[in-house]
Parts: structure tokens; C-alpha cells; sequence
């Protein structure tokens, strides 16, 4: 049996998901199946299947049920002692599984493991973003907060977790894997490569406009998560319903070209839960970011975003340029 099942849930992802397979076929790590699960598409997804040829390639079709449907079935197939999660529109450096793996073997006793996420767009270029969670550990208090993880296609996860906890909820379209990684680290530690081997991918088709949904579907998993969540816990229930708000005020910022009033009323909300976030590096960043969109408009502020990253990650490196300078 393979170490690792790679687990890809596809839905009309045909434009990318040929690049996303390249980039798990290329991993320095090589003893793994890859699990791809078609979620009910409508694009050539099956055609193209046919043409595959690896022998550790299982695919599978089934009528649309959602993500988190697909990623059961897939699941429910799956050999590997470790599950690594893909996204069907993201990519994987080709250390990813390696590293992953390591830390895994080294650390019997964490139960999932992650790394840094880089993020690009949708013609694979670099928007100058790192996200560098680093937590270990338990990281359960600041998981309730916010989604550390970053994306589904991050983390690796021993097979006996999901014995322990269950399957995915099929009841969250949204947030469904923050509730997965929730129930994770009420049980076990988790460990965090700081490394950015992850590039997520933005692009129209992976976002959502459904936002009284996705507030509904934030509020049920903070309920479910707080219900069964140890004692100590319950006093941080105010603030993560803040930081779900203000990442809802996100998307919403995102995705309605300039409209700014859904994320004020959003941000209104994160603040009516927990008034304190009001001077939080999130809620100051929002509020910047609500006043560049009304003056540059979306794209304008999108470009300036993407240029003050690269200029921050140009900047973290000129200690080291001076320093091998200052050795040569």
C-alpha cells in the first residue's frame, strides 16, 4: 500500500487541474495514489481521465453533492497511512509531499500537518503574498480565531484522525474544512513546516457571492465546534465569531467590484461580537482596505496590494543580501 493517498476533489476544474496533477506527479516523494474525484462536471473531465495512464491514478464520478461529498468518497477509497488534501486549481512545490512526510515520521504524535501558503492568480503568477502561520502544537485557541491552515490543499493528515473524528460535514458548502481541522486538533497536535510549498490560486471561479449562506454556515460550525469544545475554551466564542465576520467582510470586499457596503456592514458585525478587534491587525487592514477600493476601485487596489507584497518580501530580504555581501 502507498504511503500517502493524495485526494483531488474536481468540479469543472478542467482549466487547471491538468497542471495541478504535473505538480503532484513531480514530487521529490514518490510513494503515493492519487485519489481524483469528479463532482458531477460538466466539462471533459471524464474524457480526460481516460487518457491516464499512471497506474496509482484512481478516478472516480459521482453526481454533484459538494467538496465535501467528494472528498468522503475519496476517502472512503483511500489506502495511504497519510492523506494529503489538493484542491484542483492549486499547486504543490515539489517538496511538498517529502517534507510533509517527514515531519509526520519524526513526530508520531501530531496528527496534522502544515506549511506556509503562497498565494497567485489565475495566470500562475505571484501576488507577493506568503502566509506564514507558524503555530504547533495545540493549536486549538488560535484555530477557533482563524483558519491557520489557509486552504485546503495544505495539510497532511494521518489516516487514524479521521477514524477518530469522522468524516467531513456535508452540511457546509462553506468553511468545511476549518470544522474538519477544528475537530482535528480538539484531538491531537498539530506541526507546522514554515516553508511556503503551497500556491493557492485566486480566481473568479473559486469564490463564492452567497454571503448570507456563508454566514449561516460560519455561525453553525461555531456553534457546533463551541458545543462540544473544553470549558476554558468558551470565552474565546465572541471573538471567533468576530474573525468569522471579518473574514466574510473579506470575500465580499473581493468579489462585488467596489461595492464596499456589504463588507462595512460585515465589519459592523465582527465588531457587535467582540468590540475588541476593532484595533486588531485584521480589522485595521479591512478598514484600509474599504478606503482603497472606494478610491482606486477594485483592480487599482488589488495591483497596489500585490505591489506593497513584493516590495515587504524584497525588503525581508536585504538583511540577508548584506550579510553573505558583508561575508564574501
Amino acid at each position: 500500500m502507498p504511503k500517502v493517498s493524495v485526494i483531488i476533489a474536481a468540479y469543472n476544474s478542467m482549466h487547471y487541474l491538468p497542471q495541478t496533477l504535473d505538480s503532484v506527479l513531480a514530487q521529490t516523494f514518490q510513494d503515493f495514489e492519487i485519489i481524483i474525484v469528479d463532482d458531477g462536471s460538466s466539462d471533459h473531465i471524464k474524457t480526460w481521465a481516460t487518457s491516464l495512464t499512471q497506474p496509482n491514478i484512481k478516478f472516480f464520478s459521482q453526481a454533484n453533492a459538494g467538496s465535501a461529498a467528494a472528498r468522503n468518497t475519496a476517502l472512503s477509497h483511500a489506502t495511504g497511512a497519510y492523506i494529503a488534501f489538493l484542491d484542483a486549481d492549486d499547486l504543490w512545490d515539489k517538496r511538498k509531499l517529502e517534507t510533509h512526510v517527514q515531519a509526520l515520521d519524526n513526530n508520531p504524535k501530531v496528527g496534522l500537518v502544515y506549511s506556509w501558503v503562497a498565494t497567485m492568480d489565475e495566470y500562475d503568477r505571484p501576488q507577493g503574498k506568503i502566509c506564514k502561520n507558524s503555530e504547533s502544537g495545540d493549536v486549538l485557541p488560535r484555530l477557533i480565531e482563524h483558519d491557520i491552515i489557509e486552504c485546503g490543499s495544505n495539510p497532511m493528515i494521518r489516516r487514524e484522525c479521521f477514524t477518530q473524528v469522522g468524516e467531513f460535514d456535508t452540511r457546509f458548502p462553506y468553511a468545511q474544512t476549518w470544522e474538519m481541522w477544528l475537530r482535528i486538533a480538539m484531538a491531537y497536535p498539530f506541526y507546522c513546516v514554515q516553508e511556503p510549498l503551497v500556491r493557492y490560486r485566486f480566481h473568479p471561479g473559486n469564490t463564492s457571492k452567497k454571503w448570507q449562506k456563508m454566514e449561516a454556515n460560519y455561525h453553525a460550525i461555531i456553534e457546533k465546534v463551541f458545543a462540544i469544545a473544553p470549558q476554558h475554551y468558551q470565552p474565546l466564542k465572541g471573538r471567533s465569531y468576530g474573525f468569522a465576520y471579518l473574514r466574510i467582510a473579506w470575500k465580499t470586499l473581493q468579489n462585488l467590484d467596489g461595492d464596499c457596503q456589504p463588507a462595512r456592514q460585515f465589519r459592523k458585525q465582527a465588531l457587535t461580537h467582540c468590540p475588541k478587534l476593532r484595533f486588531s491587525s485584521q480589522c485595521v487592514r479591512l478598514s484600509i482596505a474599504i478606503i482603497m477600493v472606494q478610491l482606486f476601485g477594485l483592480d487599482g487596489y488589488s495591483q497596489l496590494r500585490t505591489n506593497l507584497h513584493h516590495l515587504k518580501n524584497h525588503l525581508t530580504q536585504l538583511p540577508k543580501f548584506f550579510s553573505v555581501s558583508a561575508s564574501s
